[in-house]
């Protein structure tokens, strides 16, 4: 019994130590990092106090630390083994035998981290932007080199491979529109409405919680077609990115509120029954 716990205690002092000493310092560089790389965009971010550059700079953070904990997590391992004794380079053979087996997967994933790349670099998509990806709609709460990761309106979180993207619609760069289709009835004037959807617009942009998130007085295209109940008047509103549904509501609810006080209708489909008498039945015959 004796000679095992010696031996227990030698592999414990030249051994066990050593690799739970590599652990806890991996553990704690990885912290460090992260905290240095969150404090360095944070102060970035403050200094530029731009949305656009602040979803930027998240997507960036995002990138480096995983970088970072891959790094590390590789150079800890790998000391590890050396600590244990294992040789890595027969490790390093055989998984280069297992590389070929597995080559489909491998090549999968290439795909998806040159694609990650090539989104990152050109910087299509951000942290924090609304787009549409692969037939999925959603905010953008991760991206990095293997896939992005959406969370849609009802909560539900889709994760995109980068290699399955091929068109990204971008809802919220640089700058958006609300577009609006106001149906009125044919017996308005039509310049008239549209005087109204103008001073809408105008007490709009003079409130406080709004005027900021407006970038400018909305674009009226005039009578754009003729529906089977109403006239349809297009316009669109330019807003600051993401903020466009919140002022296009707010407008919507105005606009309805002022249709009423002047009694400009808003139809709804309607369908006029024609009954015949039996004299007209009978002259028709």
């Amino acid at each position: 019994m004796q000679p095992y716990l010696s031996a227990l205690s030698q592999w414990t002092i030249k051994t066990g130590i050593p690799v739970l000493f590599i652990v806890i310092t991996s553990l704690i560089l990885l912290k460090i990092i992260d905290v240095i790389i969150d404090k360095y965009f944070n102060n970035l971010i403050k200094a530029k106090n731009d949305a656009e550059f602040e979803k930027r700079a998240n997507t960036l953070n995002l990138i480096l630390k995983s970088m970072a904990n891959i790094v590390i997590l590789a150079v800890g391992f790998t000391i590890i083994l050396a600590k244990l004794g294992i040789e890595i380079g027969p490790i390093l053979a055989t998984a280069g035998v297992l590389g070929i087996s597995v080559g489909f997967g491998a090549k999968q994933l290439i795909e998806n981290i040159i694609s990650g790349f090539i989104i990152l670099v050109e910087d299509q998509i951000r942290v924090g932007d609304v787009v549409q990806i692969a037939g999925k709609e959603g905010v953008v709460e991760k991206i990095d080199l293997k896939m992005v990761v959406l969370r849609d309106i009802s909560g539900n979180v889709h994760y995109i491979n980068n290699g399955k993207i091929d068109i990204v619609t971008n809802m919220t760069r640089d700058y958006s529109f609300y577009v609006f289709d106001i149906g009125v009835s044919y017996r308005e004037n039509v310049d008239k409405v549209i005087d109204v959807i103008k001073r809408v617009d105008e007490e709009l942009r003079q409130d406080e919680n709004f005027k900021h998130n407006i970038l400018e007085p909305i674009e009226i295209f005039g009578l754009d077609k003729f529906d089977d109940s109403a006239v349809i008047i297009k316009a669109r509103t330019k807003t600051r990115p993401i903020k466009q549904w919140a002022v296009g509501r707010e407008f919507n609810r105005r606009l309805k509120l002022k249709f009423d006080e002047l009694n400009i209708e808003i139809p709804f489909p309607q369908r006029t029954v024609y009954m015949r008498t039996e004299n007209e039945h009978a002259a028709s015959i």
